[in-house]
Order: structure tokens, then C-alpha cells, then sequence
């Protein structure tokens, strides 16, 4: 198989026209900030301030209950207006902090770059990269120090820092390469020193060579100890999930259950390496990060540096507005994101894209029976057998279903997406693995083997 291939996937309308060409712009002062107190990956955090406290911007206000989380910090200096339960993008009621900013942007005094950066040990670096609430930026938001905490037995060589963007529709992760490889160059090599590697690979899907060009020139001009070099791969969708990055880019195939440092490799988003540069050369934590605005149903489509709980409707706003009968608000891509219950949701650390369709491009279908035509197993980058999760989905056969490796779905939407019968393919196995993994948890406690 040619590099930058792998078994499966398909190629989908990119429509990333209306944004690819178009440089990154401030975000406008929001009238608040929802931060969230659940990062999503089922970690909870604790509030550190009260009702009508004063924060200032980079201050943190938050902190994890339990190792897998990462605190939060204010994006804005401002007045504690609230803390309390509202409405996510997911549509469920989680408690948040909510800030009014006072227009001054004063930044806390915990905000300063990291001046001996190279005689840091590599606990030092990712201990300052926990701190500063630095999660994956691709959309999963697990936390990156996490990733760089490798088993005493994982014997990594490569870092690959994922720069795909196979998502239809989004540009943010382009316009940073774009824009700001240097900054890209620069984390990359921090996050090297992070897992003792002498080697990293961007991989850069073909339909972005402006990025390519701009990171290798970033990477000449980078006088520094340590291999980075760049990857065009084939345009194919899902190129940007790590097992098929690490495929396409050296040729190594993770095994199903396994993890990428198994094969040797550490992945991390373009999006992660500039936050870890903003952290260390601004002392700047994760509080902000860069949204594409986009779809029939927004005015003037843009890519936009927001403040990290700023609400849709107010990013929507500045792009012009609704423009005709909008009918669905995604967060993420068309593909992987998530429909939001309310423009007024807030924005998380993983939030890429903001996705507005039209009505007449976001109705719906009633799913008929499944004609057996095995479209779905055909294409599965992970050559499962989505039809067939799907009725031990519904038929809620969980045990079926694990032995079917339904925990293996990336959640991709392919199968939907091909399927003539118009099934909720990925919907059905999504609920499976959260049904088995609440099944394992509770095993768990019991003490069950």
C-alpha cells in the first residue's frame, strides 16, 4: 500500500474553500465566559473561586478531581457572575463557572514564559504543560499531559504531530500552520524533549501546500538538536485519526485494544504543539484557540481566535449572523462533531469548528432496512462490521457487541454516511460503547475479574 493510504475511508466534499484562504482574526470581547466544570473526558473539576470574585485573565479558577484532568484558567479578567449548572453543547446540564469581563484583559501574574526551557527535565516540561490545562485540540480534549506519560516499559522514537484536518469544512488547524509554523516548529520541539525523541514527522494532508511550504521553511530557519520534517498524505478521510496518520506517515499499524506508543509513537494535534508554545514562550495557559465559523447558514465564514467558553451565537454574530432558514448548529465537523441543543452553548478547549447547515442540507430521513449491501464493512477504516454492531446495538447485546470490538470504532461516520438505507450506524454503535463501558466500570467496583 502507497504512503499515505490505508484500507477503507472515502473522500467526502472538503467545502473548506469559503475559509481555507482567509487569515485568522481576534475574536470581538465576549459579555461572558462559560467555562465548564466537566472536561468531557469524564473528569470533573473544582471550582477554586466564589460567586463575585475578581479574576484575572490566565488565573486559575479551577482544578481537577482526579490525574486524568487538567485545571482551567479565565480567559478574560473579570467579575465571577455565576457558578452553577447550564446547558452544554451536548445538551446536558453541567456546572460551570460563568465570567463578565471588565474590558481590561489584565493578566494574572502566574503568566510568564518559561525562560530555561532547554535545562527543564522532561517531568518538568509536562508538569508545566498539565498546569497550564493543555488538552487535545483535534476536538477529543484529552489531557496532552497524559499522552506524554509514557509506561516505564514504552519504547517511543517519533513524535507525529497531526496536522490532517481530514474534517470537511474545517480550516483552523490549516490557517495555524499557515500562520504561525514557527510556533507549531517550536512546541513540536518542546513536546520532543517531553518523551525523549530525536524525531518528529508533521503529517499534512496534500490539500494544503501552503502549510507544507510554511513549515518547512519554519523548519530550515529552526536551528535546533532533533530531526522534524514534514508529510504530505493522500486527502482521504479519516487521514487525521492518529492509527491512520501513523499508517499513512511510517508505515506502522497499531493493533486493535493497543495504544500508539505501542508501535512507538506519541501523537499530538498542530493546535496542542502551539498551545505548549504559547505556554512557554508567552506564559500563556489554554484559554484561547482558534474556531472556524462556517456553513450555508452563517453570513461571513471565518476562522476566529476566540476565548476559550465564549457562546456560539456570539462567534456567529460576528461572522454576520444566521443568513437564510438555518436548521443545525455543529460543533466540529459534519462528520465527527456534534448537533448543540442552543446557539447559546458554550465553546470548550476542543471545540474546532462551529458548523451552521441550512435546513434544507440538515433534515433528516427515516432510516429503512438494511439491504445487506455491505457498503459499511467495505469502508470501515477499522474493518469492522457496522451493520451488524448496529443490531447488537438495538437488540442491546452488549456482550455481542464487545466481542465484535465495538470499543475500536473511531466514530468516524463513514458507515453512515455511505449507507443507502440511511441507518444510524455510528449513533447505535456510539451507545454500545458507552454501554460497555459502563458495564466495565461497574465490574470494576464490584471487584469482578
Amino acid at each position: 500500500m502507497p504512503r499515505g493510504s490505508f484500507r477503507g475511508g472515502i473522500h467526502p466534499p472538503e467545502n473548506k474553500s469559503s475559509t481555507s484562504g482567509l487569515p485568522i482574526v481576534a475574536a470581538q470581547r465576549p459579555s461572558k465566559v462559560v467555562v465548564l466544570l466537566n472536561m468531557g473526558t469524564g473528569s470533573a473539576l473544582s471550582s477554586l473561586v466564589a460567586k463575585g470574585d475578581l479574576v484575572h485573565k490566565g488565573q486559575k479558577i479551577a482544578d481537577p478531581i482526579g490525574r486524568f484532568g487538567v485545571p482551567s484558567h479565565s480567559p478574560v479578567s473579570g467579575k465571577v457572575a455565576a457558578i452553577g449548572a447550564v446547558r452544554t453543547g451536548l445538551g446536558t446540564m453541567d456546572q460551570a463557572i460563568t465570567i463578565e469581563p471588565d474590558g481590561q484583559d489584565t493578566l494574572d501574574e502566574s503568566c510568564v514564559p518559561v525562560e530555561n526551557a532547554d535545562s527543564l527535565s522532561p517531568a518538568e516540561i509536562v508538569s508545566i504543560i498539565r498546569e497550564a490545562g493543555i488538552v487535545g485540540m483535534g476536538g477529543a480534549q484529552f489531557p496532552t499531559h497524559v499522552k506524554l506519560t509514557l509506561p516505564p516499559n514504552a519504547k517511543v522514537d517519533t513524535l507525529l504531530i497531526n496536522g490532517a484536518e481530514c474534517e470537511p469544512y474545517l480550516t483552523a488547524d490549516h490557517r495555524l500552520m499557515v500562520e504561525r509554523p514557527e510556533d507549531v516548529v517550536r512546541g513540536t520541539r518542546i513536546l520532543m524533549k517531553a518523551i525523549g525523541v530525536d524525531r518528529a514527522v508533521i503529517g499534512v494532508e496534500d490539500n494544503k501546500p501552503d502549510a507544507v511550504e510554511a513549515l518547512q521553511r519554519a523548519i530550515a530557519s529552526a536551528a535546533a538538536a532533533g530531526t522534524v520534517d514534514v508529510v504530505a498524505v493522500r486527502t482521504h478521510y479519516p487521514q487525521g485519526s492518529e492509527k491512520h496518520l501513523i499508517k499513512s506517515v511510517l508505515g506502522r499499524e497499531v493493533a486493535p485494544g493497543c495504544l500508539p506508543f505501542s508501535v512507538g509513537v506519541v501523537v499530538n494535534n498542530v493546535g496542542t504543539a502551539v498551545a505548549v508554545a504559547d505556554r512557554f514562550d508567552r506564559g500563556l495557559p489554554l484559554i484561547e484557540r482558534v474556531v472556524t465559523v462556517t456553513g450555508s447558514g452563517v453570513a461571513n465564514p471565518a476562522n476566529i481566535m476566540m476565548k476559550v467558553g465564549t457562546s456560539a451565537i456570539e462567534l456567529i454574530e460576528q461572522c454576520g449572523g444566521f443568513v437564510g432558514d438555518p436548521g443545525k448548529i455543529i460543533f466540529g465537523g459534519p462528520m465527527m462533531g456534534a448537533a448543540v441543543p442552543s446557539a447559546e452553548a458554550p465553546t470548550t478547549r476542543g471545540t474546532s469548528g462551529i458548523l451552521v447547515l441550512d435546513r434544507a442540507e440538515s433534515r433528516s430521513f427515516e432510516p429503512m432496512p438494511c439491504i445487506r449491501c455491505g457498503r459499511c464493512v467495505e469502508l470501515c477504516p477499522m474493518r469492522l462490521e457496522p451493520a451488524l454492531l448496529h443490531q447488537w446495538s438495538e437488540a442491546r447485546l452488549w456482550s455481542e457487541a464487545e466481542a465484535y470490538h465495538a470499543l475500536d470504532c473511531i466514530e468516524c461516520g463513514v458507515c453512515s454516511y455511505e449507507c443507502p438505507s440511511r441507518r444510524n450506524l455510528v449513533q447505535a454503535i456510539k451507545y454500545a460503547k458507552a454501554e460497555i463501558g459502563a458495564r466495565r466500570r461497574a465490574a470494576r467496583e464490584r471487584g469482578d475479574k
